[in-house]
């Protein structure tokens, strides 16, 4: 049985996504890290679920929903570097600001619905999500008041969804696809 698990992408990376016009664009790669810079994408593997989270104005978005295809290194990852000033994967310098140059990146092979940034979360639910850690205890969100998040440091990383917590954010995604 499948996974599903939440990432929060910061301003920045959301910014940089702007900037370089992949909004509309579906990512086929992400990156996981050794080191805080870059979120670990631990225990995810391929068949599991992603949903890119961005935060703004207290508001929280579905950015992405990216399937795990694989964590392997492929032919279109480009040459890996023989030094540490070479580019770590050259062949998806289009989607590197999705952390290809986090300390100790490792490419994750998606298929991803598109970039945007117009799919919230509604209020209700955002107070509803729930998170299971190895040992199964849940968690939901901190600091969620009156449907919007005050601060964003229990989304800061890599977390299991509940079963029924990765329906919900599959059905806000689904909804999102299928009025556009």
């Amino acid at each position: 049985m499948s996974d599903a698990f939440t990432v929060l992408w910061t301003h920045d990376t959301c910014r940089a996504l702007r900037r370089a016009g992949r909004v509309g664009e579906r990512p086929p790669v992400a990156f996981s890290g050794v080191h805080s810079s870059l979120p670990a994408w631990t225990g995810a593997q391929a068949g599991d679920e992603v949903y890119a989270l961005h935060v703004n104005r207290r508001e929280v978005f579905v950015v992405s929903r990216m399937r795990i295809i694989d964590r392997e290194r492929h032919g279109c990852c480009g040459t890996a570097p023989a030094t540490w000033e070479d580019p770590a994967y050259p062949g998806h310098d289009d989607w590197s600001m999705l952390g290809a140059e986090g300390c100790g990146a490792d490419a994750v092979h998606v298929d991803a619905t598109p970039v945007r940034f117009d799919t919230p979360i509604p209020g209700d639910l955002l107070a509803q999500l729930t998170w299971r850690n190895r040992r199964g205890q849940t968690r939901n969100l901190k600091y969620v008041v009156d449907g919007r998040l005050e601060n964003s440091v229990s989304l800061q990383g890599f977390y299991r969804l509940t079963p029924a917590s990765a329906t919900e954010l599959a059905d806000v995604t689904a909804r999102a696809v299928s009025s556009r």
